[in-house]
């Protein structure tokens, strides 16, 4: 993989964004890194979301999805199915994932690049983000606490991998894709990254601007939703790997809370 030849796909997936996705945009169009392509899907926004993105569409670099299907109605999985289709479109050999109200430092695919350039065995890696909140930015560090059973996996916005990793994903994970319904596109890649391939890499760079928007902020720690995703994240991790991890203490407790809540509603 030569460098400077490489052809990178970033998949834009946007649903009434219609505040961000202009920006999300600009930031792929003015990276440091020129060879590059931008699919973008909507999702059958609802507000001026496709106004702001025809702005884009005599770019050559842009490419343009209206989901015509019928959605699900249910957010992890819409975002997939939108993800999927993109892929499926995409040409180059390095994929970069992007939600619409989140957006990329101006040297990410460079960067990118470069890191998959020296690292020929990794599959996928993960950036670290740069999260906003109000005026504010928190620059978020690879950790997390030392009872977690999970290494630190990134949100969608950070990803990044290589074409073959994801068709190999996709294979040996499609039986599984319309099933647990709170667990995300990226969580599933690094897990299988991480305890399958045992492709995973991480930089410790902060990269992408992510929104703390409303989304996230139904999976504050602990929290009735954030345990009960904990659990399904569980779940499908013994479902595609047949990792045995009854014992783990992390596991154990998880299933504990999410019991105590199901007889507490």
């Amino acid at each position: 993989m030569k460098k400077q030849n490489t052809l990178v796909s970033i998949l834009i997936i946007n649903y009434n964004n219609e505040k961000f996705v202009s920006r999300a945009i600009n930031s792929c169009l003015t990276q440091n890194y020129k060879n590059i392509e931008i699919l973008i899907h909507d999702d059958k926004s609802m507000d001026d979301s496709i106004t702001q993105i025809n702005k884009f569409k005599k770019n050559k670099k842009v490419k343009i999805l209206i989901n015509k299907s019928k959605k699900k109605n249910i957010s992890a999985f819409d975002a997939m199915n939108g993800y999927l289709n993109l892929f499926k479109k995409s040409k180059g050999k390095i994929i970069c994932l992007l939600d619409s109200d989140d957006f990329f430092h101006k040297s990410k695919i460079q960067l990118i690049v470069d890191y998959f350039e020296a690292n020929q065995n990794i599959q996928f890696v993960q950036n670290l983000p740069i999260i906003k909140y109000k005026k504010s930015l928190f620059y978020k560090i690879n950790k997390n606490s030392y009872f977690s059973f999970w290494p630190y996996l990134a949100p969608e916005s950070c990803i990044s991998f290589k074409k073959n990793f994801m068709n190999n994903f996709i294979k040996k994970n499609r039986f599984v894709f319309q099933k647990y319904n709170l667990v995300w596109l990226g969580f599933r890649l690094g897990v299988y990254a991480y305890f399958i391939e045992k492709k995973f890499g991480c930089m410790e760079k902060n990269l992408t601007y992510y929104e703390s928007l409303g989304e996230s902020r139904k999976y504050s720690f602990m929290n009735h939703n954030w345990l009960f995703r904990r659990k399904q994240s569980f779940e499908y991790l013994k479902k595609v790997s047949k990792k045995n991890i009854n014992k783990n203490l992390d596991y154990f407790f998880t299933k504990f809370f999410c019991s105590l809540l199901k007889i507490v509603d």
